[in-house]
């Protein structure tokens, strides 16, 4: 049985990493994006500071904002937590139409990597991904 994690926990945080390098191919290996994240309505008593970034096909997912980020996102748990483990496309468009994610710098990098098509192994990360997470 896989151990699970309160999502954006530190010991999550840790996991991703070793899941990332194990999933390499769920990463568009033409998009290259820097993205810094305030997660808000934590669990956790205040906000998690986060970056995900893609570069050359490589992931990295870790705490705290990159300095030369391309764009910002503040969202809340619940949404970021749609978006990234329960794998649902139409939760950042939805939560974006209805304004609970605000967005700050470069819109169209976003787009872009919206827009993309979904890599071979991005599923099979989006199940990793539920697996460690409570």
């Amino acid at each position: 049985m896989t151990t699970r994690y309160v999502f954006l926990s530190d010991e999550w945080f840790t996991e991703v990493r070793r899941i990332q390098q194990e999933h390499a191919d769920a990463v568009p290996p033409d998009i290259d994006v820097k993205m810094n994240l305030r997660v808000t309505d934590t669990p956790f008593g205040d906000d998690r500071v986060m970056h995900m970034a893609t570069s050359g096909g490589r992931a990295d997912w870790g705490e705290g904002h990159l300095a030369d980020a391309d764009v910002t996102l503040t969202l809340g748990y619940d949404t970021a937590r749609g978006m990234f483990v329960d794998g649902d496309p139409s939760a950042a468009m939805d939560a974006f139409m209805a304004g609970r994610i605000v967005v700050q710098g470069g819109l169209t990098r976003l787009m872009a990597l919206q827009a993309a098509p979904p890599p071979p192994g991005a599923a099979a990360l989006t199940r990793a991904l539920q697996e460690i997470t409570e």
